[in-house]
């Protein structure tokens, strides 16, 4: 019995080894001392090290909630593009209908000027 799981413990040993010697690798021959360019702010603006309650601008989160709305518009595209030969009009139709749904929905914000950077 216990020959059946020995497959899964010698990669759970091989995988624990690896990650332990690239964790003692890192630390040997790493900087020992932060860079300044390590603690610049990074993508979100504000600096690494401050009030982890602090606000935030609305505007990272209407961009994010876009990303995520479009990303998943092409999560959408590529599978139908792929098939398209074979479903025929009816997926040509919601798909259409899905796009506009989502052409209106970003006209929209675009209008409310959620995209402008002041």
């Amino acid at each position: 019995m216990i020959s059946e799981y020995f497959p899964v413990l010698l990669f759970l040993a091989v995988a624990a080894v690896i990650g332990i010697a690239l964790l003692v690798l890192g630390n040997v021959l790493g900087p020992k001392k932060a860079v300044a360019e390590k603690l610049a702010p990074y993508e979100c603006g504000f600096e690494a090290f401050e009030d982890a309650r602090m606000r935030f601008d609305v505007r990272y989160y209407l961009v994010a909630i876009l990303f995520i709305l479009f990303d998943l518009e092409v999560a959408f595209l590529i599978p139908w593009a792929v098939v398209f030969e074979d479903v025929g009009l009816p997926a040509l139709v919601a798909m259409g209908i899905f796009l506009l749904i989502l052409t209106v929905g970003f006209i929209y914000e675009w209008k409310k000027g959620a995209l402008e950077w002041e």
